[in-house]
C-alpha cells in the first residue's frame, strides 16, 4: 500500500480528475502563412456548455440563426467505446494545449505522473492564478463533459442570501429550475444499483451520515441508470459501476448538454456548432457590431485559418474565467470601449473543498460506483450552508482503501481577473485564506461523518484548487439580471460568470442553467427583432 502522504497525493490528483495537470492554454505556433477570412452572422455565441447550450435553443427556438464557437472537439459517445480517457492511464485526450507548469512538477513527480502530453485538444484547461488553481472545460458540452452530474438546486432561503432577489426564485423554482430537470432527465439512483458491490462506499457513506445526525438524500443526476443496470447484467464493460468517469462516461447515458440542448438546438435547423474554433480576442467594430477574432486549429493546436466574424449580438459563455479573460482584456486595450467597471470582480470558487477518506476500517474496495449517489444538506442557515456529498475513487489498479468526500459551501470571499499591459495577458487573484469560513463548516461535517474512522487530507490544502469557477462579469455590477452587460448593446454574458460567487451550497450546473433560461425568456421577449 502506497504511503499516507503519497496516497493523499495520488488521489488529490488522479481520483479528481487530475487536478495537477495544469496546462496553459497554448497552441503550437501558426504557420508562416495562414489564410485569414471573413464571415458574417446574426447571433455568434462563445462557448458550448450550459450556458451557450441553452441560448442557442432557445434563440432558435424563436427563430435566430446563431452560430456556436467551440474551440475544443466533439466527444461522442455510446456502449463500449473508448471515446474519453482513463484515470488509471491517463493520456493526451485530458489536457488542453500546454505542459506543466513549474510549480507543481515536484508534486507530479511524487505521484509519479509526469503528465507530458503532446499538445491535444483535451478536456481539460486547469488555469493557475494566485492562491488558486481554476480547472476549465473544453470540447463541444462543455464542463457537463466532465462533471459527476448533480443537479442540486437551493433552497430559497439560501439562495436569496448569495444570489439577485430579483431573479425571484419563486419564479424560478416554478418553471426554470423544472425546465433544466426535465431537459437533463435528472434521475436518482434506483436501489438496485446502490446495493450492488461495487456501491459499498456509498452505503458506507450514508451509514456515517445518519450516525452523526445529519440528513441523507438521493442526489439526481443527469443519467439514464438503465446503463449502469445494463453493466450490472454483464452487457456493458463498467464505466458508472466502476467509478470510470471521472473524464466522461464512455457508455453513454449521461445527459450532457451536447446530447440535450445542443442536439436539439441543431436539430431546428438554425444552429451551426463550429469546432476547433478558438477566441483570441472581441471587439467593437465603428458601426456598433461586434467582431470576434478566432483561430481554426486542428486537434494539435496548429493554425490552419483566422477568422473575423462580424455579428449584430455576441453571448459570452465561455465558463467564468475565459469569458472573464476576454472580456478584461477588451476592456483594457480599447477594443471595447467603455465597459463597466466591476468587470473582472466578484469571482469566487463556490466554496469547493475535495478530500480523500482512507480507512483501514472500511474496504472501500478498488472500484466504486459511481459517480454519485447520496448527499446530505447543512442548509438551516444560510449564512454556513453547506453540501457533502461521496464521490466514487475511479479505478487506479490498486486498493488503497480511499474514496472522496467533496463539500460545496457558501462565502464571502471574493476574487479578481486583472490585465497586464506588459505581458497583454488576464491573470486570477485570489486572496491568500479565501473561503475560510466555509471550509470551517464544511470540514466540521466532513470530521464528524467519517467519524475519526480513518484519515482525511484535505487535497485543497495540497493544491487549492476549483472545478466550479464563478464570478468575473456578474449580474448586478456588470450585467444586468439578464446577461445584458451594461452600456454595451447586443452584449451578453450567459455562464457562471454572471454568477456572484456561489450557487448557494450547490454544485453551479443547475443554477447556471437555469439563471440562462430565465435570462433567454426574457432576451427572447424583448429583443429578438430589436438587439438580435
Amino acid at each position: 500500500m502506497p504511503s499516507p502522504t503519497r496516497r493523499a497525493l495520488l488521489t488529490g490528483a488522479a481520483a479528481l480528475t487530475a487536478a495537477t495537470a495544469l496546462p496553459s492554454p497554448t497552441a503550437s505556433a501558426a504557420p508562416a502563412r495562414v489564410r485569414l477570412t471573413r464571415e458574417e452572422h446574426r447571433v455568434v455565441v462563445i462557448g458550448s456548455g450550459f450556458g451557450g447550450g441553452v441560448a442557442a435553443l432557445r434563440l432558435a427556438q424563436a427563430g435566430v440563426p446563431v452560430t456556436v464557437l467551440e474551440r475544443g472537439r466533439r466527444w461522442p459517445t455510446g456502449p463500449n467505446a473508448e471515446t474519453f480517457p482513463h484515470v488509471s492511464g491517463l493520456d493526451k485526450r485530458m489536457l488542453w494545449y500546454g505542459t506543466l507548469p513549474e510549480a507543481v512538477r515536484p508534486l507530479a513527480r511524487l505521484i509519479g505522473t509526469p503528465l507530458g502530453f503532446t499538445p491535444y485538444t483535451g478536456l481539460l484547461e486547469p488555469v493557475l492564478g494566485e492562491n488558486i488553481l481554476s480547472v476549465c472545460a473544453a470540447g463541444v458540452g462543455g464542463g457537463s463533459l466532465v462533471y459527476q452530474g448533480m443537479t442540486l438546486q437551493p433552497s430559497e432561503s439560501v439562495f436569496n442570501t448569495w444570489l439577485p432577489e430579483g431573479l425571484d426564485y419563486r419564479r424560478m423554482d416554478r418553471v426554470h429550475y423544472p425546465r433544466v430537470a426535465r431537459m437533463l432527465k435528472a434521475a436518482t439512483a434506483p436501489d438496485q444499483l446502490i446495493d450492488s458491490p461495487t456501491y459499498f462506499a456509498s452505503r458506507v457513506f450514508g451509514e456515517r451520515v445518519r450516525k452523526a445526525g445529519y440528513g441523507l438524500e438521493k442526489i439526481p443526476m443527469p443519467i439514464d441508470w438503465d446503463y449502469a443496470l445494463a453493466e450490472l447484467r454483464g452487457e456493458m464493460k463498467p464505466s458508472y459501476t466502476n467509478g470510470d468517469c471521472a473524464l466522461g462516461v464512455n457508455n453513454g447515458g449521461k445527459h450532457s448538454v451536447d446530447v440535450t440542448y445542443l442536439k436539439q438546438a441543431e436539430a431546428t435547423g438554425k444552429v451551426t456548432v463550429a469546432t476547433h474554433h478558438n477566441v483570441t480576442s472581441v471587439a467593437r467594430a465603428a458601426d456598433g457590431r461586434w467582431e470576434v477574432h478566432v483561430d481554426r486549429t486542428d486537434d494539435s493546436g496548429t493554425v490552419l485559418e483566422q477568422k473575423v466574424l462580424t455579428s449584430r449580438a455576441l453571448i459570452m459563455a465561455a465558463g467564468s474565467v475565459n469569458t472573464s479573460k476576454l472580456l478584461v482584456r477588451a476592456g483594457a486595450t480599447g477594443a471595447v470601449p467603455d465597459l463597466p467597471e466591476g468587470l473582472g470582480e466578484g469571482w469566487g470558487t463556490n466554496g469547493d473543498r475535495i478530500y480523500a477518506w482512507t480507512s483501514l476500517q472500511e474496504d472501500f474496495g478498488s472500484e466504486q460506483g459511481g459517480p454519485v449517489v447520496y448527499g446530505s444538506k447543512d442548509w438551516a442557515d444560510p449564512a454556513t450552508a453547506n453540501t457533502v456529498i461521496q464521490a466514487s475513487l475511479p479505478p487506479l489498479g490498486l486498493d488503497i482503501r480511499t474514496t472522496m468526500l467533496v463539500g460545496f459551501g457558501v462565502s464571502p470571499d471574493r476574487g479578481r481577473l486583472r490585465y497586464n499591459g506588459a505581458t497583454d495577458s488576464v491573470s486570477l487573484h485570489w486572496p491568500a485564506g479565501g473561503d475560510s469560513s466555509s471550509y470551517r463548516a464544511i470540514h466540521r461535517r466532513v470530521t464528524e461523518i467519517s467519524q475519526g474512522l480513518g484519515t482525511l487530507v484535505d487535497t485543497n490544502s495540497l493544491v487549492n484548487s476549483t472545478w466550479h469557477p464563478l464570478g468575473g462579469a456578474p449580474m448586478g455590477t456588470v450585467c444586468d439580471l439578464e446577461g445584458r452587460v451594461q452600456g454595451q448593446r447586443g452584449l451578453y454574458v450567459l455562464d457562471g460568470a454572471l454568477i456572484p460567487g456561489t450557487t448557494g451550497a450547490c454544485n453551479p450546473s443547475m443554477t447556471i442553467a437555469a439563471v440562462a433560461e430565465r435570462a433567454m425568456d426574457g432576451i427572447t421577449a424583448e429583443d429578438v427583432g430589436t438587439v438580435i
